[in-house]
């Protein structure tokens, strides 16, 4: 049932089961009652408030005390940055199944990495297509797809900048039908979100939810199987 030549990618954010007052900087120490201290002192008992305003944060600096493997991370301008982690689904076209399924730090590069890395793990070495969105148009990682023999079917991103995407793939019809099959991908997640319960993870560190996000891809694809088997 699984297309073996035409497949799709991408990412998404699990958001990391820590608040953001454990984001604190790397370097504070244990706190102490010196006036000094960026922290105030913990009281037994009680959650401590703190006053975020006006504190510069990010990744280099701070990390999660609750979960160290969470990065402070946000897909699209306008949205509230998060601590979370980036899971990352790689799907046949022609049924919509899960093939492969990995978890990552959230970084603005990750998509890209973990996209090469579940490609390198397909079985054959036959020219396959690879369906993905704009995050994905760069020439570095298009260039790579090139030399894994898989042709890139990525949308052009033409905001301020050339695509690496050129005539010599999007003219073609198949190109057109992968960047439309692509978007069921977003199936998966929506499922993995909702019937799933991994909009907001229960368990920390990547090892823990990694194993939490393949085990609900596996749980899509079975969800999905008698349906397809019965109209098949």
């Amino acid at each position: 049932m699984l297309s073996d030549e035409h497949f799709s990618v991408d990412g998404t954010l699990i958001e990391a089961w820590a608040s953001m007052k454990s984001f604190t900087p790397k370097d504070a120490g244990d706190c102490s009652d010196d006036d000094d201290d960026p922290l105030p002192p913990k009281r037994k008992g009680r959650n401590v408030e703190r006053d975020f305003h006006g504190e510069k944060r990010s990744n280099a600096t701070h990390a999660s005390t609750t979960d160290p493997d969470a990065r402070l991370f946000k897909k699209a301008r306008g949205q509230a940055a998060k601590l979370c982690h980036m899971g990352h689904v790689l799907m046949e076209n022609r049924h919509g199944l899960v093939i492969d399924a990995t978890l990552t730090h959230a970084t603005g590069t990750a998509e890209r990495e973990a996209a090469l890395t579940m490609l390198e793990r397909l079985d054959g070495c036959h020219r396959i297509t690879l369906g993905a969105d704009k995050a994905y148009d760069t020439a570095d990682f298009v260039a790579n797809l090139r030399a894994l023999n898989v042709t890139p079917h990525v949308a052009q991103n033409t905001a301020n900048r050339r695509s690496a995407i050129d005539g010599r793939t999007s003219r073609h019809t198949g190109y057109a039908a992968s960047i439309r099959i692509r978007k069921r991908i977003e199936e998966v997640f929506g499922w993995a979100k909702t019937c799933g319960n991994l909009r907001k993870t229960r368990y920390r560190g990547l090892p823990r939810v990694g194993w939490a996000f393949t085990l609900t891809a596996a749980a899509y694809n079975l969800v999905r199987l008698p349906k397809l088997l019965a109209t098949g």
